[in-house]
């Protein structure tokens, strides 16, 4: 199978899964070894769940397909370009490549625009829109110093 083939699945399942206007109009596939291993469409609005993004989704699903949490050896495919939490997603999931149809340009002229996101993230704790406090850093610490010390921690 072509990369345009696995893009046109992402796409369908975008076109599909928002059909009924509850969901957002995004899709996306795991692929390796010329397999989908997972796969996934918004479903923000139907899960109650604000991290429940298209690519989440499919990195979730082939999290669980392949009983790993690294998918070093795979290919995401997305109906769109990923917002910075999907990004994030991808980053953590080690997914070297990423194909996308949409731009993010094409996201904010359909009412998708996360360029607030980009922007906040620039910004220092003090200046940002969400309030970030500090508090309990020893205690916070100490989770950190008993985990680094057990012998059977599973690093990520």
């Amino acid at each position: 199978m072509s990369h345009e083939t696995f893009l046109t699945h992402a796409i369908d399942l975008a076109l599909t899964h928002s059909a009924d206007g509850r969901n957002g109009p995004f899709g996306a596939v795991v692929v390796r070894d010329k397999q989908i291993v997972g796969q996934g469409w918004n479903q923000v609005v139907s899960s109650h769940d604000p991290t429940a993004h298209a690519e989440v989704m499919a990195i979730r699903d082939a999290g669980k397909q392949l009983g790993t949490h690294q998918l070093k050896d795979c290919t995401l495919y997305t109906s769109c370009e990923p917002c910075a939490m999907c990004l994030a997603a991808i980053y953590w999931a080690r997914i070297p490549t990423v194909y996308y149809a949409c731009t993010m340009e094409d996201a904010g002229a359909a009412e998708f625009d996360d360029g607030v996101i980009y922007d906040e993230l620039t910004q220092p704790w003090a200046k940002r829109r969400v309030a970030g406090v500090n508090l309990l850093r020893d205690q916070g610490q100490a989770v950190f110093k008993a985990w680094h010390k057990n012998p059977g921690r599973v690093q990520y």
